[in-house]
């Protein structure tokens, strides 16, 4: 019994030093990272509120919260380990081979990720503009680091990824201040031209269309039933859709009134009589 209890005291002042010493950097380790967990979501929080202050794009605020937010935690981690006593060279090697196998395993997803960055260098569009792209429009909702999210205006939300925006065709419809809005008619081989334009300008008189370049009114082209007109005006770019709505019904009702007609499509069918 006193052998045992030589050996345990033995024992107890070999590795009571050690667990003490270890106890010690652990605890140190793990309010190192609660601390350090806390100064991030501060500092993620003051990089926000100052991008801003600066009235930066919004579509920034999120990608470079979350962007600065991984980074500052994988090097938290890693000093973290570093004071347990884990090879930082080795945990580095760990990440970076690590880093190659998602990135083999996940090449989609990093080209979307390159994709948003692009996006968000050069901005083509941003949050709150009216775009097409990839076969479809909408309102830019927002601007992720993978994807970007559209509302259309049916109300359809549209996720598309941003390597296929970055690399394909994209048209802005709210990034210039005014439009040309065109106001498409057909009148009939038998009506005359000029009176058609005189009554298409004078809908054009309106408080919404700019005066410089002025309204204008051209033959586009000559149908099979019908000599085609356009009424084109500049206009603002918000009001550029209620404009063509109200144009479009103007033109009917007024060509009417002055016995302008708009024919329909129509065939002529000669009927030859065998004898």
């Amino acid at each position: 019994m006193q052998y045992d209890v030589n050996y345990l005291v033995g024992l107890s002042d070999a590795w009571l030093p050690v667990i003490m010493h270890y106890s010690a950097q652990l605890l140190l380790a793990l309010i190192t990272l609660a601390v350090g967990w806390w100064l991030i979501n501060k500092l993620i929080d003051k990089i926000t509120g100052l991008l801003k202050r600066r009235e930066l794009d919004a579509s920034l605020y999120g990608f470079i919260g979350s962007l600065a937010s991984v980074v500052l935690r994988v090097l938290l981690l890693i000093s973290v380990a570093s004071m347990v006593g884990v090879e930082t060279t080795s945990f580095i090697a760990m990440i970076g081979a690590a880093g190659l196998a998602v990135g083999l395993a996940l090449q989609g997803s990093l080209a979307n990720f390159a994709g948003g960055v692009l996006i968000l260098l050069f901005r083509p569009f941003k949050v709150g503009e009216f775009i097409e792209a990839q076969g479809v429009s909408g309102t830019v909702q927002s601007i992720q680091i993978i994807h970007t999210t559209l509302k259309a205006p049916d109300g359809r939300v549209v996720v598309i990824p941003n390597g296929s925006l970055s690399n394909g065709h994209v048209t802005n419809f709210s990034r210039e201040p005014v439009r040309r809005a065109e106001i498409a008619v057909g009148i009939s081989y038998d009506s005359d031209i000029k009176v058609a334009r005189k009554v298409l300008l004078e809908i054009a008189k309106d408080p919404r269309v700019m005066a410089d370049p002025a309204p204008l009114v051209v033959v586009t082209g000559l149908g099979d039933s019908s000599v085609n007109l356009a009424l084109r005006v500049w206009v603002a770019t918000p009001d550029l859709w209620p404009v063509i709505f109200l144009f479009t019904e103007q033109a009917k009702e007024r060509l009417d009134e002055a016995g302008v007609e708009i024919p329909f499509p129509q065939r002529v069918v000669h009927l030859k009589q065998q004898t």
